[in-house]
């Protein structure tokens, strides 16, 4: 920490942060146990062994297991210990998986609950936003733009009180609060219009909720719905209208889901085909007595061809929930409807 404190360089506009290259003791440090110079070794690396759970959602490995969170490791692995809306659900979809108080039945996971968990298309934002946002709209159903705009908003409200927070093909609420959503984070940093602020204390449940009271939440509202007033969609438009690839809609979010998807109505089509991010290769595994069961999922389909049948054959399934199955044993091998033998002579 004292040499990354004297070894970096004031930061500017243009070089937000850069290291002194015009001394040697600034220079990269090697470990003894470094398996090429310049770098940290193993002993210097997060490692954490549970008989419970590790997790990592794209986040630094403080919390891969909050129980026995890492500490004291070298600031390159964990600049800024806060967790991101993800990570933040997906340790909450393993507690209350652990402990059966998410709707999936019995305690624990199995391979059937570990795919529900992954395609259950929860929000993070609007598990805990969402009716800080109802009330506020309820309290002022007509609220301004962002152009200065008076917008009726309670058609908005409504379909908003009745989402079911999910982001779902079908779900009507998930695009006007993506939309929302968006228009928030151009108003400003998040823990500026937070209900609770980010507290190191509570490191897995905040910050958390919308301030209603703020001008800019109100402002995001009322510039969403105009966004799909001029788009004419109506406000309860369905998440797979407006979200798709190649014409297949598609679950997911990327402001607070652990399905992160990101896609516009026209993703996957034309030349070059629009683009779209997120969720791609899904691998679910159980290990039994009887050997592993898996169920796998690339959402993007095997082929970048749209003339292709396999540009977007799975992505047909992701839309339904749907899962390949895996086949390792002799048996089930020689049982896929769909195999092929193919022998060859020298």
């Amino acid at each position: 920490m004292a040499r990354r404190g004297r070894c970096t360089l004031p930061a500017d506009a243009e070089t937000p942060a850069a290291l002194d290259g015009s001394t040697s003791s600034c220079a990269w440090g090697s470990d003894p146990d470094a398996l090429v110079p310049g770098v940290y070794g193993p002993s210097h690396q997060p490692k954490l062994s549970r008989t419970d759970y590790v997790a990592n959602s794209n986040n630094g490995p403080q919390y891969t297991n909050p129980e026995a969170p890492l500490t004291g490791l070298p600031g390159v692995y964990d600049i800024d210990p806060r967790l991101d809306q993800r990570p933040q659900l997906g340790l909450r979809m393993i507690a209350q998986r652990r402990d059966g108080t998410d709707g999936l039945g019995a305690p624990g996971f199995t391979e059937d609950t570990l795919r529900a968990s992954m395609l259950g298309n929860r929000v993070l934002s609007a598990e805990t936003g969402r009716y800080d946002v109802v009330d506020m709209c309820r309290a002022h159903p007509s609220l301004t733009a962002t152009d200065g705009k008076k917008v009726d908003v309670w058609q908005a409200c409504t379909t908003l009180a009745g989402w079911d927070t999910r982001a779902d093909t079908t779900s009507r609420g998930a695009a006007l609060w993506i939309t929302f959503y968006a228009h928030l984070l151009d108003e400003g940093p998040p823990d500026t219009w937070r209900r609770v602020p980010y507290d190191p204390a509570q490191p897995l449940t905040t910050p958390r909720g919308i301030n209603g009271d703020d001008v800019r939440v109100q402002r995001a509202l009322a510039s969403a719905v105009q966004d799909f007033a001029a788009r004419d969609l109506p406000v309860d438009t369905e998440l797979g209208a407006v979200q798709k690839w190649a014409g297949i809609p598609l679950p997911g979010c990327d402001v607070g889901c652990f399905d992160v998807v990101e896609a516009g109505p026209d993703s996957g089509t034309g030349t070059p085909p629009a683009g779209a991010f997120g969720t791609s290769f899904l691998m679910a595994v159980e290990l039994t007595a009887d050997g592993p069961r898996a169920h796998t999922l690339l959402t993007y389909g095997e082929s970048a061809n749209p003339a292709s049948p396999h540009y977007a054959d799975q992505t047909r399934l992701f839309s339904r929930k749907q899962w390949v199955t895996e086949r390792f044993t002799q048996a089930e091998i020689a049982g896929d409807p769909a195999l092929k033998v193919t022998t060859l002579h020298s």
